[in-house]
């Protein structure tokens, strides 16, 4: 069986979704295939991270509409603190801080991504134009200059003007159509916890710096069933171990666990609790050689991936949607073929820049804190400490942190695309 759309997305994930809301809602029959339906993609225990939405994120999802499904389940972040040092020693006296007050706006959201993708599957369902298929992926595709043909694992056929991938990091789709990337696998494994804590956390983002990695402490909402549960406040914990050292970790008894936290947290929640199952995922970094070919876009992980130590991952591949959306809405207004090389040149020139530049930015940025040198601990002290100092640097890197800076896309700024 064969359908016609004007854009086939490969991948319903966060940004893949958030992609076909933008161009559905900008007029465009759309149809997105994934290989898992909305019960099992919102399932806790598919995912148990949590997302750092930067502002410029949260409009977008209030122009697209669904920021009201999920505003319930995030939590504002006031101050964000950085501080560095070593396990069970006090942190350096040079810290950075920024907050929120002198920004104007929180510098972010913390919402568990299940709740995100509740909040855009919820709106998909209701938007027309919009055409989820699920379970289902994309098995082939190919592209001619008039058409490109997708063909799913449940035996349809779509042909459409524009194909995109966004199925991930190890992407078939990209692979199929011969884009190679440039990357490598990082000496560390991400590890993913939800902690109760006796104190309320009042907003406030940590990221300590430890030799082996970041160690981030991000408020969330609290527990909203209290049942047998000691402490309502909770934070989600990001940390950043030694890849030959994180499998000891995950399988140690719950009391070693907590053991294990408590000489990392510090004092400041006062007694912590885990909570829930733990999650671990292997750190990499890549970068696609292209974004585009005729008929055919990259967005999210398919196009990058970037060490956690910002936070910013899936901003970037908010970023891409926005971008590509814009791209394509701008031409399908004026009647020109928006599935050309050519006009999407536009897209590849305006994200390709930005996402190398801040995948440079992290890698530095984890190469210079994930050790112990005293040499180096000394320089990025005292480069802590001097931008802390520094109003403007400052807020520079807040506005960073927000996904304010450089060329942003009509959503990003509140607006329809």
């Amino acid at each position: 069986m064969s359908t016609r759309a004007d854009v086939i997305i490969g991948g319903g994930g966060m940004v893949g979704l958030t992609l076909g809301l933008a161009l559905a809602q900008g007029g465009l029959k759309v149809a997105i295939a994934d290989p898992l339906p909305r019960r099992a993609a919102t399932d806790m225990a598919f995912d148990g991270r949590v997302s750092a939405l930067a502002y410029a994120a949260v409009r977008m999802y209030r122009a697209l509409g669904a920021w009201p499904h999920m505003e319930a389940h995030a939590q504002p972040i006031e101050d964000i603190l950085v501080t560095d040092g070593a396990p069970g020693q006090a942190p350096s006296p040079f810290s950075l801080h920024f907050d929120a007050a002198e920004a104007g706006v929180p510098l972010g959201h913390i919402v568990e991504n299940r709740h995100i993708r509740d909040a855009l599957f919820t709106v998909a369902e209701a938007t027309p134009g919009l055409t989820l298929i699920a379970p289902a992926s994309v098995v082939d595709l190919r592209a001619d200059s008039q058409w490109a043909v997708a063909r799913l694992s449940v035996g349809q056929e779509i042909e459409a003007r524009l194909a995109v991938a966004a199925d991930g990091r190890d992407s078939a789709m990209r692979e199929r159509m011969g884009i190679g990337v440039v990357g490598w696998d990082y000496p560390q494994t991400g590890i993913v916890a939800t902690v109760a804590h006796e104190k309320p956390h009042n907003g406030v983002a940590y990221e300590h710096f430890l030799p082996a990695g970041p160690f981030a402490i991000l408020p969330m909402t609290q527990a909203s069933n209290t049942l047998g549960q000691k402490f309502v406040n909770r934070s989600s914990l990001v940390w950043t171990e030694r890849a030959e050292l994180a499998p000891r970790m995950l399988k140690l008894d719950n009391a070693s666990f907590e053991s294990e936290l408590a000489a990392r947290f510090g004092t400041h929640l006062g007694a912590t609790e885990a909570q829930g199952p733990r999650w671990s995922y292997p750190l990499k970094f890549h970068l696609a050689r292209g974004y585009v070919r005729e008929r055919f876009a990259l967005v999210g992980d398919a196009a990058h991936g970037i060490h956690p130590i910002a936070g910013q991952g899936l901003n970037l591949g908010l970023k891409d949607a926005a971008a590509l959306a814009e791209t394509v809405l701008d031409c399908a207004r004026i009647g020109l073929d928006f599935g050309t090389r050519d006009a999407l040149a536009r897209y590849e020139r305006w994200r390709r820049f930005d996402s190398f530049a801040l995948a440079a930015a992290t890698d530095a940025l984890t190469r210079l804190f994930s050790n112990d040198s005293a040499p180096l601990r000394l320089v990025r002290d005292a480069g802590m400490g001097l931008i802390d100092r520094i109003g403007p640097a400052r807020r520079f890197f807040m506005r960073h942190a927000g996904g304010d800076v450089g060329k942003l896309p009509r959503l990003m700024k509140g607006e329809a695309a």
